[in-house]
Formats: structure tokens, C-alpha cells, sequence
């Protein structure tokens, strides 16, 4: 929601440093478009962030290939970022049983597909324990609920110190709202939905 829109500014001069700049990276061949997971969306900004078009969006160290972590531009808490899947994927609402890993064969299977959920708030976790924040007890990390998410690009949003949070950022990232869903939830939410079926 509110990082989110921010987020298609990245290459404003006031966002964080550049990053290496790359050349573009090309569609997939069997077509993979926005909303279907998988491929490449040159009209989504956080596909090209991950693909290092966006020179004014600094990429942070991340120990998986398939995902990216950056920072918000418009943070709502001292430390806000986004862990994002390299290839293009839809919203949280689009997410399958698949997404969350399962025993061992995670690594090959998620490879295959798209990124796990779990994978999503480790990263969330490294980054800010590399960034000096170890309070893991006062962090929110969650996702904009569809149809209150501006890029339809599942991202994760990280923010700490949760108790710092501003009044408005208390509204935007609220727990149990209609509008946003913490990653807890939504593995659960997946866990029971797959159960059920």
C-alpha cells in the first residue's frame, strides 16, 4: 500500500544508492506474464528492480537467487524492506500449498516453482539482523491483502522496531484487518485452505 506505490518511483534520485546496472533482462520464452507466477513483466517495477533496471534501487545481500531485498522508499518504521521473488508472481491471494516448503525436497521443488513463503521471512530476518536490528520479538512481516496491494508483485513487507510503528503505518500494516495479512497468518491460512481440499 503505501511503500508499495512508492516503490514505482525507485529511480528517483531520492531513493537509496544505485546498484550495478545490468542489461535488460529478456520475457520467457513460454510467455510467463503478470499474474500467472513465473517469467518476467517489463511493465512491473518490482521485476525490474530485481532484474537491476531500476538503477536507483539498491539491492541488499540476499542468500537466495531466486529472491530480492530492498528497501522501502517510503518506510513506515525505522527499518522497512521488501523481500521480493525474482520471477514475477500475482498477489499473496494467488499463493497454492506449493509455497510453503515441505521437508527436504524444498530447495528442488521450490526451485521448480516459485519462491516458498518460509524462504520469504528468513531473508526478511537476515536483513535485519545485518542491518543491526536483533529484536526479532518486535518485527511485523506481512502482505498487503488483494485488492489493497498497488504492484501486483508478491512482496513481503519487513518493518522493526513494530513498536515504532507511526500512526499511520499502525493503520496500513494492522494485523487482523481486511487489508493486511502477516506471513504467520497467511502460511497457516494456506496450510488449512490445503488441508481442507
Amino acid at each position: 500500500m503505501a511503500g508499495e506505490e512508492a516503490a514505482a518511483a525507485a529511480a528517483a534520485p531520492e531513493a537509496a544508492g544505485p546498484g550495478p546496472a545490468q542489461p535488460p533482462a529478456e520475457a520467457r520464452p513460454d510467455g510467463g506474464e503478470a499474474g500467472n507466477g513465473g517469467g518476467y513483466d517489463g511493465k512491473c517495477v518490482f521485476c525490474r528492480i530485481a532484474r537491476r533496471e531500476e538503477p536507483g534501487t539498491a539491492l541488499l545481500p540476499c542468500e537466495y537467487e531466486d529472491l530480492v531485498c530492498f528497501r522501502d522508499i517510503r518506510p513506515g518504521a525505522p527499518h522497512h524492506y521488501l523481500v521480493v521473488p525474482v520471477e514475477h508472481m500475482g498477489n499473496c491471494k494467488t499463493l497454492k500449498k506449493e509455497h510453503i516448503p515441505v521437508g527436504k525436497a524444498e530447495g528442488r521443488k521450490m526451485k521448480e516453482k516459485w519462491c516458498s513463503m518460509k524462504k520469504m521471512v528468513e531473508v526478511g530476518k537476515t536483513v535485519l539482523q545485518r542491518n543491526n536490528f536483533s529484536d526479532l520479538n518486535d518485527v511485523r512481516m506481512g502482505f498487503h491483502w488483494p485488492p489493497f496491494c498497488s504492484i501486483s508483485h508478491l512482496h513481503l513487507h519487513v518493518l522493526a522496531p513494530a513498536s515504532q510503528l507511526g500512526f499511520l503505518s499502525r493503520l496500513i500494516y494492522r494485523i487482523n484487518s481486511y487489508w493486511f495479512i502477516t506471513a504467520e497468518q497467511l502460511i497457516e491460512r494456506l496450510q488449512t485452505e490445503n488441508a481442507a481440499s
